[in-house]
């Protein structure tokens, strides 16, 4: 007889069961090996991206694969919001989504409506087909689908600010994040997202969610700044990535062993025969 299956818990249930903010990081190499290297870290919980980085539907099923049994909580990012793209992604097995730029209650509500079957949503049945359901493996899956799946949305511009209360209203909206660069950007303030304006932003959101009983998370690599946030009522926060991680970690290494001031040569080029 097959094995029938339970999902995980989601992000949603964690945030609820949390006693502490729940700390995280990037995964955007596209590689499942880095992906479960970082799986074992001790976070709380990694966001696999696909706005900003190398990945496709392949490599996103890959790494959930590879952190699969790790005990951390995967969050994917799409690089839109859209209803066929959210589609792939939840019948892949992605439980929980973190959907960018989210400007207002309609984006909202299409989010949300594209994790729904039908009356509720709007998300394409293929649950036979689809590792969500582990080929129909996960008892009445179809019944219990919206139970399996987190629903977080990014706010990231000044218009989404602006908005925030009435987007925190929608139902099926579990948890708000807040990307402080394109905020930044957003308000002329491009590449500053320490500016008192952006932090005071980024407070009123946070603010708003405690108000409206709702998770807020916030991007914040800088210790100080993450700390601020933390303090200021984040309850979930992300505090470094895989590739921004190698690269300080190679650029100290070549700053430790290689006197300033020489000059580092190319490699040869073979001769061509």
């Amino acid at each position: 007889m097959p094995l029938r299956v339970e999902p995980d818990a989601t992000f949603r249930d964690a945030l609820i069961a949390a006693d502490r903010p729940l700390a995280g990081m990037w995964v955007c190499s596209g590689s499942p090996l880095i992906a479960e290297l970082c799986a074992g870290a001790g976070l709380d919980w990694l966001l696999i991206d696909a706005e900003h980085s190398p990945n496709g539907l392949e490599s996103i099923l890959a790494q959930l694969q590879a952190v699969n049994g790790y005990p951390v909580h995967t969050l994917v990012r799409p690089p839109v919001n859209d209803t066929v793209v959210i589609k792939q992604y939840l019948d892949l097995g992605v439980q929980n989504l973190l959907v960018p730029m989210v400007n207002s209650v309609a984006e909202a509500e299409a989010a949300v409506a594209a994790t729904r079957y039908p009356p509720q949503g709007v998300r394409g049945v293929g649950s036979a087909l689809a590792r969500a359901a582990r080929w129909n493996r996960v008892p009445d899956y179809l019944a219990r689908a919206s139970e399996t799946i987190s629903v977080t949305v990014q706010i990231e511009s000044t218009t989404a600010v602006e908005a925030v209360e009435d987007i925190l209203k929608v139902d099926g909206v579990d948890a708000i994040f807040l990307g402080p660069s394109d905020l930044a950007a957003s308000m002329g303030l491009l590449g500053q997202q320490e500016h008192a304006e952006v932090r005071a932003a980024v407070e009123h959101c946070l603010k708003a969610a405690t108000a409206a009983g709702k998770p807020a998370g916030v991007n914040a690599f800088d210790p100080g700044t993450a700390r601020h946030y933390l303090d200021g009522g984040a309850d979930f926060i992300l505090v470094g990535a895989d590739v921004a991680l190698l690269a300080r970690g190679s650029e100290a290494l070549a700053a430790r062993y290689i006197p300033q001031g020489a000059v580092v040569e190319p490699a040869e080029t073979p001769a061509s025969y």
